[in-house]
Parts: C-alpha cells; structure tokens; sequence
C-alpha cells in the first residue's frame, strides 16, 4: 500500500484553528505547498472544514485540516464553530494560528482550553510576522510580548506571505507527534503480537451482496497485512468452506478470524481446541476499546420495552437490501431480546453529541476513523453512563460466543466471567 492508499483512519490527523482573518488557510497552504485552502482578506472565508489527505515530511501520510474562525458570529457562524468543535475529536496535532500584531484573543485561549481538556498536544504558530516587523511601533509581536501558556508545546513565529518559520513549523510538527507517540506507549497491534513467526491463521471472509466488488473490506486487508508482517501465513475461505479447510490441514491453525456476520456458522465449524475471534472485535482492540465494547454487550439483555438503541457507523456507504446496521442488527436484536425496541441510526459525522436518550450504543468497528476520534465517541457515551459496544462484540454475545471470542486476552475474560 502507498502512502497515498493509506486509508483515512491511519493517517495523522492535524487540525488547524483560530480566529477569523487570522492567516490560518494561508499558513495551511504554506505548510502543505498546495493551494489547499482558499485565501482572501475578507474574514469567515473557511466556512466548512477543508480535509486533504497528503504526505507531509518527516511526518509521513497525514490528513490535513483547515477549520471555519472560532469567533464566528450569528446563526450561520454559531453552526461553523460547532463544526469546528467536532474536529477537536478526531485532531491528533492542533495548530493555533495567531495574528501576531493583535496577540491572542479570548476565543484563541478558549481553544487552548479545549486542547488541554482533550489532551491534544497543540503548537502555537505566530503568522503575520512579517507585517509585525514593519511596524515601526511594534519591534515584537504582542504575543511574544504574552506569556504563552503552559499547555502550548512549541511556539513557532512564522509568515506564510514570506515563508518564515513554516520550515520549522513542520520539524515542529514532527517533533511534537514524536513525543506524543512516545508517552503513548507500545504501538497498538491488530493481531501479529498474540502469533508466532509460522503461525498459519484462518481468516472467513464472507462473499455475499454486501462485499465490495472485486476487492476486500479495510479491516479485511489490514488484518492480512498485520499477519504477515508477523512472518506468518493467511488462508482464506468463505464461510461454507470452513470445515473443508480445516479437515484438509496437516495441524489446527493458530487462529480463526471470521466476519462477525457469520459467526453463528463459524463456531459451530471451528472446534473449541482453536481460538476463534472476529476481524471487528480485533478492531475494537486495535482503536483501545474492546473492554468497554466486551462489558457494554451484557446491557443487550437488559433492553426493556420502549428504550432507544443508537446503531452507529463511521462511514458512510450505499446500503444493500440486508444492510448491516439497518437491516440485520435491529433484527438480531429483536428476536434476542423480545422486545419492542426503538432503533435509530446515524453514520459519518452525524454521531450525536447528546447520547443520553439512549439505553444502548452499537457502534462498527471504526475502520474508517482514527483511533482518537473512536475514543473521542466511545468516551462520550461512557461519560454520559450510556453502555456502549461495536457490531462484532455486539454478535458474539448474542450468539452466545463472546467469552470464546476474547479468550485470547485473559484479563478481559475473567472480567466477564465475573459479570
């Protein structure tokens, strides 16, 4: 896979904010070498966050993002700050452009505020250097004047009509993820660390109206990848070649990885001796919520009468006639629980931020969004006291799986046995 292939979800996601007419869709262009943003004098150009997806050195793939003004004004500009709010989600870098001869305002420091709350490292970048200097009554600019707050990494004077500073603007950048990464500990693993190099895994990839055409589902490839890089093998079946593969294997495979979809099949096929689990409740891992996901799924059996379920997805997609999320799930839930429950469904960017009117959440697997803003969303829920799960932890439970499907992970399963 090429940088440029490197799907949305994997990509370091940087978010650029401030106030209106403060250069922030020029210092953007500055950055990225591409007019990526459209520039103008007149305040509240940006009305809608500008996404680009693109290589950034020393970096690597990114998605940029260019925000509306934080002190937007009126109806209109109450609904663009809200936008902009919702970017704060999914940022892993925050860059606080400032106007250098105005120094930093109160909607400025309101966004700092929201970085620390949200512990996403930030850079202030000082733009407009340039015209600060050629003021005869102003030899520095009033935010260096400032005392910078603590919660700001770097502070980086720069001129995106004249090119200073955006050099080190970008090390800056670098330096920063860096540093973020590493308090953030081992980087996290889809599968390759519970193998061993030779290991041969079984992945059950389901062909049916809902697979793409010609090609695999992202949680699909990357779990191939994943395996690979671990120096082991991948055979893959559909669903009712399951039991042919297995009969036709000298020794039992190290793992079974199966869509969730069809576990209820799976299972039966796959003897108890070899570990059985699903590509979405290893995502679930991968994005550092399977164990809110796993004791989430118990509330499926407390749904009475009447409570509102959220289906949620992170993309959004042409729905087939026996969709996932809109089709199967509320039906699967229905004939579990026996109750007359109200299901409702949001995907992309339309996950709510008010979660309380609803007594369960299942979300997908969130292949399509970065690990922040899925902790971001998990994390909402959790703290509104709203269970929450995803698809395949969701449907191992129903099926009555979901202790076999996180054996592998120890500590989890003793946690629900203990449920």
């Amino acid at each position: 896979m090429s940088l440029n292939d490197t799907p949305s979800g994997e990509r370091i996601h940087i978010g650029f904010f401030g106030r209106r007419n403060a250069g922030k869709s020029s210092i953007v262009n500055a950055v990225t070498g591409q007019d990526l943003a459209v520039v103008s004098q007149v305040a509240g150009t940006t009305t809608d966050p500008v996404r680009k997806a693109m290589e950034l050195l020393p970096l690597g793939p990114v998605l940029i993002i260019d925000t509306p003004g934080f002190d937007d004004e009126g109806a209109l500009g109450e609904l663009r700050v809200q936008k902009t709010k919702k970017i704060l989600g999914e940022t892993d870098i925050a860059i606080l452009v400032v106007d250098g001869s105005r120094g930093l305002c109160t909607c400025d420091r309101e966004l700092l505020d929201l970085f620390a709350e949200k512990k996403i490292p930030c850079i202030l970048a000082e733009n407009k250097i340039d015209l600060v200097r050629s003021q005869e009554s102003a030899p520095a600019s009033k935010t260096e004047t400032e005392r910078v707050p603590d919660s700001v990494q770097f502070h980086v004077r720069a001129s995106a009509k004249t090119g200073e500073g955006i050099q080190e603007l970008k090390e800056k950048i670098g330096d920063l993820y860096r540093a973020w990464k590493a308090g953030q500990g081992a980087e996290p693993r889809l599968v390759s660390d519970l193998l061993q190099p030779g290991d041969l895994v079984i992945l059950v990839i389901p062909i049916d109206k809902a697979a793409p055409k010609g090609r695999l589902i992202l949680p699909q490839q990357q779990v191939i990848r994943d395996i690979l890089d671990a120096g082991c093998s991948v055979l893959c079946t559909q669903t009712e070649g399951v039991t042919r593969t297995l009969e036709g294997l000298r020794t039992p495979p190290a793992m079974v990885i199966t869509d969730s979809q069809a576990f209820a099949e799976v299972q039966k096929a796959v003897p108890e001796s070899i570990p059985l689990t699903s590509f979405s409740i290893l995502m679930a891992r991968y994005k550092g919520f399977l164990e809110t996901a796993a004791l989430g799924a118990a509330h499926i059996d407390r749904l009475q009468d009447g409570d509102r379920v959220l289906i949620a997805e992170g993309c959004t997609h042409h729905r087939q006639c026996d969709d996932i999320g809109t089709v199967k799930l509320p039906c699967w839930l229905r004939a579990r629980t026996g109750r007359e429950i109200v299901i409702e469904t949001s995907s992309g960017t339309g996950f709510p931020e008010d979660l309380t009117k609803y007594a369960l959440v299942i979300h997908c697997g969130g292949c399509m969004l970065n690990a922040r803003e899925m902790q971001s969303r998990i994390g909402r829920a959790v703290a509104q006291n709203v269970p929450v799960t995803n698809y395949g932890t969701a449907i191992a439970f129903m099926n009555g799986i979901l202790q076999r499907s996180v054996a592998m992970f120890p500590d989890l399963a003793r946690k629900l046995s203990e449920v």
